[in-house]
């Protein structure tokens, strides 16, 4: 026998098996061919050493052990990319783009959560592999990245080349390995990312090839070398070579189909065999990447979105207590700030005494925080196992923090309320809000400006922010203050005037009325004289507005008519002047969920659509869902809605609906 023929051919054999397994899944033997073939090849490479290939599948099962990681100098630096996390941002990106006259193609591609890895070869064999680092030095992990089954320690064909990519962990393995960890009583691996990075940076290679890691390849630093001129080209040629490239990515022509490429995995990403915490836009052109350029740390071509973290860790600073425009005293916790779901979180409502205590929060804790609903900063609870022995308890306070007036709980209510109608608190808490943003919106009154502006008595009910001007003299005296500035606020308040009769009902503070509801409500009555000789009945019968909701609306329009008759004699506007929408028996009063691509319209066309008739469009599916939308390649969404049995629209029937909608 000749042993070097039979060493190759062996070799050969299985490197094919493993490429077809692992990469294509796809296996071309059985799993007990495999073990024959690889202890045939073990014996031949012991008896006849001067035959061990560095290609070979042996030098997979790990064994080699290093004294430590050597310092590997990257010829390309391998940087970062910058991270956005909304949709204004990814728009943002895309505008720049444009500015520099480049009408750009994208590949969306998703963003594995593991550890980024950069693999050498020489004449089509790995000689090296070694992690980001800095981005221009790394750490030697060749011995380990050899362990990986996907990783080709020969290539199809025997060029000099250095790719990019992610090695991770299945969630599947992280749960098997946690499972044997638990049972022989070793701390479980926190999650797949720290597990991947934990591996590769084993000096023993054992403990690697244990861990059954994966890998993706996403990146060719130099394709012009090969005469690759596109991204999409550079992963289909290093496919072609061997590597395992994500079957999941897409060419978009704008920013927009970019957008609906996360909309899709962000719906789908739990169903995916991998983590990942984004989606990756490149510019497709590889000339226009290099017109592009960098920054010191980024490159400007490409950005990663980040999905939202819809939990957080932070420190519980501190706990304080406000005084709302009934005279309900709140606890609220200022937290170290932290970023939740795109924006910097420093404050969190913690509702009322029986919230804090039922989570057993003290002062100094490292607390869980999340945005209720998408919106809301929420602290979810404690981790107690972190506590030091320097945190205080919490202690509710039984006096009003800014009259010192003696706070009562009324009965069979957890809150505690001042119970002075005098309170500064209540008056000023009610002027801050109707001069909010998303109220009057009046520009240049703040909150410290109208706490002033109450306490020098210019401002001590919301029909004095319009006689304002008649105190210039006397503001043009206070810190801050000059002739431009004075101006500026009383055009905001003039122009306040003007809004639409949902900004005036959302900043008149009726109990249980938010933004929403007011927009609502303006939409519905038209104007407000209309609103003030609702009934409760009639109330009620609105979308969304329940019986103690309805009884809030009567009885304020009931007790503040003249409040109202004054706005009126101020030219307050008291009309809507959106456009009323249409009304139709398919959408309007109906909660809809979208899953999967339409191919006619994207998701921000059928959401639009759906709020044009006054239908509402959410993001989940519950018992209160009364259609979902599915289109091609549809998420759980579409198992959830047939299990609770909520009607279902396909591509057709959607389409034959809009139909009839444009007959009419």
């Amino acid at each position: 026998m000749d042993a070097e023929k039979r060493i190759k051919e062996l070799i050969s054999l299985l490197n094919e098996a493993n490429y077809n397994y692992y990469v294509l899944d796809k296996p071309t033997i059985t799993d007990q061919e495999y073990d024959k073939y690889l202890r045939e090849l073990e014996v031949l490479e012991n008896k006849y050493p001067e035959y061990a290939y560095p290609d070979s599948p042996t030098k997979r099962v790990g064994g080699e052990v290093i004294d430590k990681f050597n310092k590997v100098t990257h010829k390309i630096p391998l940087l970062s990319i910058s991270d956005v996390f909304n949709e204004d941002e990814i728009r943002e990106f895309d505008n720049r783009i444009k500015k520099m006259g480049i009408e750009p193609e994208y590949v969306c591609e998703l963003k594995i959560d593991g550890l980024a890895v950069s693999l050498q070869y020489e004449k089509g064999v790995l000689v090296r592999g070694a992690t980001r680092g800095d981005g221009i030095i790394g750490e030697d992990i060749t011995h380990n990245v050899k362990t990986i089954k996907v990783i080709p320690l020969k290539l199809n064909e025997p060029i000099d080349i250095e790719v990019r990519g992610e090695i991770y962990m299945d969630k599947k393995t992280l749960a098997k390995l946690n499972k044997e960890r638990e049972l022989n009583g070793e701390p479980l691996l926190q999650n797949v990312r720290n597990a991947a990075a934990g591996s590769v940076r084993q000096l023993d290679s054992k403990i690697a090839a244990k861990r059954n890691l994966n890998n993706f390849i996403y990146h060719l630093p130099n394709p012009l070398d090969y005469g690759i001129n596109t991204h999409m080209e550079a992963l289909n040629f290093m496919k072609s070579l061997g590597f395992k490239v994500n079957p999941v990515n897409r060419l978009v022509s704008s920013i927009d189909e970019a957008i609906d490429f996360i909309h899709e995995y962000t719906e789908k990403r739990e169903e995916l065999p991998y983590e990942i915490d984004g989606v990756v836009i490149k510019v497709n052109d590889i000339k226009k990447q290099d017109e592009l350029g960098r920054t010191a740390k980024y490159p400007r071509w490409v950005i990663a979105y980040k999905f939202p973290h819809s939990d957080v860790l932070t420190k519980l600073v501190d706990i304080i207590f406000t005084v709302g425009r009934t005279g309900q005293i709140t606890p609220n916790a200022v937290l170290e700030p932290v970023l939740v779901m795109g924006s910097t979180i420093t404050r969190a409502t913690l509702h009322n005494e029986d919230f804090v205590n039922n989570l057993g929060l003290m002062i100094g804790d490292t607390v869980l925080v999340h945005k209720a609903g998408d919106v809301i900063p929420e602290v979810k609870g404690a981790l107690k196992e972190r506590r030091v022995g320097i945190e205080k308890p919490f202690k509710m306070i039984s006096e009003c923090p800014i009259c010192h007036t003696k706070l009562i709980k009324k009965e069979g209510q957890v809150d505690y309320y001042c119970p002075n109608d005098l309170c500064p608190a209540r008056g000023i808490e009610g002027l801050i809000h109707f001069a909010s943003r998303d109220a009057m919106n009046i520009d240049g009154l703040g909150d410290e400006i109208i706490e002033d502006f109450y306490n020098e008595g210019f401002l001590t009910s919301i029909t004095d922010f319009y006689h304002l001007e008649e105190h210039e003299e006397e503001i043009l005296t206070l810190e801050g203050f000059g002739k431009k500035s004075f101006q500026n606020m009383i055009d905001a308040v003039n122009n306040s005037k003007k809004n639409s009769l949902e900004k005036l009902l959302f900043g008149l503070g009726i109990p249980g009325v938010g933004s929403k509801t007011a927009k609502l409500l303006a939409e519905y009555y038209g104007d407000i004289d209309n609103l003030m000789n609702a009934s409760i009945e009639e109330l009620k019968t609105i979308r969304d507005i329940g019986s103690i909701l309805a009884d809030n609306i009567y009885n304020y329009f009931k007790e503040n008519r003249n409040l109202i008759d004054a706005l009126k004699m101020l030219d307050i506007n008291m009309k809507y002047l959106g456009i009323k929408k249409k009304v139709n028996d398919y959408f309007t009063n109906k909660k809809f969920v979208m899953t999967g691509t339409i191919s006619f319209m994207n998701r921000d066309e059928i959401r639009a659509l759906i709020e044009e008739y006054n239908g509402t469009f959410s993001e989940s599916v519950s018992k209160k869902t009364d259609v979902v939308i599915v289109g091609e390649s549809p998420g759980s969404k579409y198992t959830k809605a047939k299990d609770l049995g909520i009607t279902i629209w396909n591509e057709e029937t959607f389409k034959n609906i809009l139909d009839k909608l444009e007959d009419k």
